[in-house]
């Protein structure tokens, strides 16, 4: 029983680490398939304003590809992108064929002519692993999650098709920090996103959360000397607290306060969502 866990937890390891060594920007070339309909054109938007789909996208000079498909319209599956936040392409989610590279959409600068393939079965396949590794590594348990119907990794996993658990689960055992009087911090669910160490840094101005360790020991760790929350400066109105798209990070005292049905996911499907939050370009005047 030992060797099959084993087994399966470095096949994961060897999927994930192999993604995670894709390209952000640049890298070597992989032969690259035909096209599907889904594929399309990335064009500098003082060129045009064509959003067809299945045809040109229009980019502002600084966008990302994924900033210009979403602000388009198209959407390409993302979990550590934040449209407010310095992008780092760390959960491989958003992988597409650009020019016939595997890259990451969010941190690949959009560029006239840019051929980009994201909704087909070979890339969707490898986005259904990575959710599945990512269940498999912590504990989401989502009926008793205060996170759900509201958590991306549990909206990912019904748009992608996730059917199955894939891996075998390692069931964590990571401590609960219940210090602060108005946050609570489950470490199990954590996904290693690193939405709230940038969050915390870039819009709330403080270093309350870090990444410690590496490989399979690698986790979130509150930077105090204690390593408690309530050692911190963190504020329940800030930015860092919002952002966890998983069941990390919860206020107290309000779980399940919003019914089955009208929670965010039950409304639309992240697809739908994502495009609904995406920032739009500011329209010009031809005239």
């Amino acid at each position: 029983e030992v060797d099959r866990v084993l087994h399966d937890v470095a096949l994961g390891h060897q999927v994930r680490g192999a993604l995670a060594a894709l390209p952000s920007a640049s890298g070597s070339s992989v032969s690259a398939p035909q096209l599907s309909q889904a594929s399309y054109k990335v064009i500098n938007s003082a060129e045009t304003f064509a959003k067809e789909r299945g045809d040109e996208v229009p980019f502002e000079p600084g966008q990302s590809v994924m900033q210009a498909a979403l602000a388009a319209g198209r959407y390409i599956p993302h979990l550590c992108y934040h449209p407010e936040f310095t992008p780092h392409g760390s959960c491989k989610l958003c992988t597409a064929r650009i020019n016939g590279r595997l890259m990451a959409a969010c941190t690949t600068p959009a560029e006239t002519a840019t051929e980009v393939a994201s909704e087909t079965e070979e890339l969707n396949d490898l986005r259904r692993t990575l959710v599945q590794m990512l269940f498999a590594e912590g504990n989401h348990f989502c009926p008793s999650c205060e996170k759900s119907g509201n958590c991306v990794l549990q909206a990912l996993g019904y748009d992608l098709g996730v059917m199955t658990a894939g891996f075998r689960h390692f069931f964590p055992d990571r401590p609960v920090d219940a210090s602060h009087p108005e946050i609570l911090l489950d470490f199990n669910r954590c996904i290693l996103c690193e939405l709230c160490v940038r969050a915390a840094r870039e819009v709330d101005g403080k270093h309350v959360f870090s990444l410690a360790g590496r490989g399979l020991g690698k986790h979130l760790i509150v930077n105090a000397e204690s390593g408690r929350l309530v050692d911190t400066d963190v504020k329940v109105t800030d930015k860092a607290v919002e952002v966890c798209p998983v069941g990390v990070i919860l206020r107290k005292r309000v779980g399940f306060a919003t019914p089955i049905g009208a929670r965010r996911y039950d409304q639309s499907p992240i697809s739908a969502q994502a495009l609904a939050d995406a920032p739009r370009p500011l329209e010009r005047n031809h005239d």
